[in-house]
């Protein structure tokens, strides 16, 4: 059989899917021993790690699960022969640097391919779905989180399985798969708020979601002459063909939210930290999460740390955060430690930036601009349908947007509202990692962008779309030194801090 036909037969979908998950975990293995030591947060989360697996008693500001499965990871990985010349005892116990990060890597690995089998379901395009997976995929926040023993991975992949089992409930006609799917959507639901609070908004998100499409199909109900905003059934077995499967949303009763995606979630927090509680035997339930409570309450604000950053400069990328950063004499081992070399034209510089692909974001963060203002257009459209202004308005305004692209406005709306609002709240020092789960949803908006004009007929919107594809991949390969905490000159390093407040 000739490659052409072999490719033909395996569908050039099937091998996006597998070229993206050998890229992800090419570069979240590779090297992945590098540094033996504790980077960043490290010195928390896997120490915490080793007193789980010591059954000591863990002092921890968040839930514990994810620093279970980083217990896990060096339980399985300090027993193969994998990066056995990178040793120490930082930890409290005698462990390979790859025995706490493989974990990550895996984890984190999979992540961009949830990310386009949720684009997938939202729109059945599988341009769209391919494009949203390697924007993911050729992320640096993203690969630099998934390197370390650090815990956003985990809240970030378990709340959009969250999304993905809802979605695949939505989608089924076999009611015994949908309950099922709900119920894996509520326990996934439940271990993205087990790693840190803040998973919670992927619920969030959801409850929006049904809130808003209960509304819509309440209005369409008892008011017909209102514009087919959102495309939603009204009956079972009205035809569905060409419409998103968010549509089906009113048909999930409030009994079946309140179980699946309100009690499910709760009794797996709770059963999360049934191992704690064995090692922690001086704290009832109630107490730990008071404690917790306390202890965010304790963290200092925007100036507690010197990267930290209010939560409206990260769509803008402002103040990201350096993970490691050494300078070495050229030819000098790789650094460990802390260093007292001195900056010299000679030196080499290793350094690990947790910060995202710099087009990447910042068009993510105009295309998410564009879906906000695509809602408010279609909300104007409801207000002022029986107006003049409003006849103007659609005419020069409004966009063109199928049934299926509406939900898909507003589902990015929403999710990304739903994971960016509620830190406007907080008033402890936050870090540009705390935006990741609202930057993916702007990665599929921007994905969504570019599917259009790639498909479109006009040629200047394929070229601009072609433009922003190899834009996105050059900055990757450019930035790719710091997320991999590659050598690099003063000269090659200053090259990649485009702005002071990188530094």
């Amino acid at each position: 059989m000739t490659f052409q036909k072999s490719v033909a037969r395996l569908g050039w979908f099937k091998i996006g899917i597998v070229a993206l998950l050998l890229w992800c975990l090419a570069l979240r293995f590779w090297g992945l021993s590098r540094f033996n030591a504790l980077v960043f947060d490290e010195v928390y989360f896997a120490k915490f790690a080793h007193e789980y697996l010591a059954r000591s008693p863990v002092y921890d500001g968040h839930p514990p699960l994810s620093k279970y499965l980083i217990a896990i990871g060096i339980w399985i990985g300090n027993a193969l022969p994998i990066g056995q010349d990178t040793v120490n005892g930082l930890t409290g116990g005698l462990y390979t640097t790859w025995s706490y990060r493989w974990m990550n890597a895996l984890v984190g690995s999979f992540i961009p391919l949830v990310i386009l089998g949720i684009a997938y379901r939202l729109t059945r395009r599988r341009s769209y779905a391919l494009i949203a997976g390697w924007f993911a995929g050729l992320d640096g926040l993203l690969l630099v989180e998934s390197r370390y023993a650090l815990t956003n991975v985990y809240l970030v992949l378990f709340g959009l399985l969250g999304i993905w089992f809802l979605l695949l409930a939505l989608d089924s006609q076999a009611a015994g798969r949908r309950e099922a799917y709900l119920v894996a959507s509520g326990v996934f639901y439940g271990a993205s708020a087990s790693v840190k609070w803040n998973g919670l908004w992927f619920l969030l998100g959801a409850y929006g979601l049904w809130i808003i499409a209960k509304g819509v199909q309440w209005v369409q109900a008892r008011r017909p002459q209102v514009p087919e905003l959102l495309t939603i059934p009204l009956t079972a077995n009205e035809p569905e063909s060409g419409r998103s499967v968010l549509s089906r949303l009113p048909r999930l009763k409030l009994w079946q939210l309140g179980l699946y995606l309100g009690v499910v979630p709760a009794v797996f927090y709770r059963l999360v930290w049934i191992p704690h509680m064995q090692s922690n035997t001086t704290a009832s339930f109630w107490e730990l999460q008071r404690q917790l409570l306390d202890y965010h309450a304790r963290v200092g604000g925007v100036t507690a740390h010197p990267y930290c950053s209010p939560w409206y400069t990260w769509m803008f990328m402002l103040r990201p955060v350096a993970y490691f950063y050494q300078i070495t004499a050229k030819g000098a081992p790789l650094p460990s430690g802390n260093s007292t070399a001195s900056l010299t034209t000679d030196s080499v510089i290793y350094d690990v930036h947790a910060i995202g692909n710099p087009v990447l974001w910042w068009l993510s963060t105009l295309a998410m601009v564009l879906v906000l203002w695509a809602l408010v257009q279609q909300i104007l459209t409801l207000l002022l349908m029986n107006h003049p202004t409003g006849q103007w308005f659609q005419q020069n305004y409004r966009l063109a947007l199928s049934p299926i692209e509406r939900w898909l406005v507003l589902f990015l709306a929403i999710t990304y509202l739903a994971n960016l609002l509620p830190w406007t709240r907080v008033t402890r020092c936050l870090f540009l990692y705390h935006y990741m789960a609202a930057s993916i949803v702007s990665f599929l908006a921007l994905a969504w962008i570019v599917d259009r004009w790639l498909c479109s007929t006009q040629p200047r919107l394929r070229t601009m779309g072609i433009a922003i594809c190899a834009g996105i991949a050059l900055a990757f390969l450019f930035w790719l030194p710091i997320y991999l905490g590659l050598p690099l000159s003063p000269m090659e390093f200053q090259l990649r801090m485009l702005l002071p407040s990188w530094v």
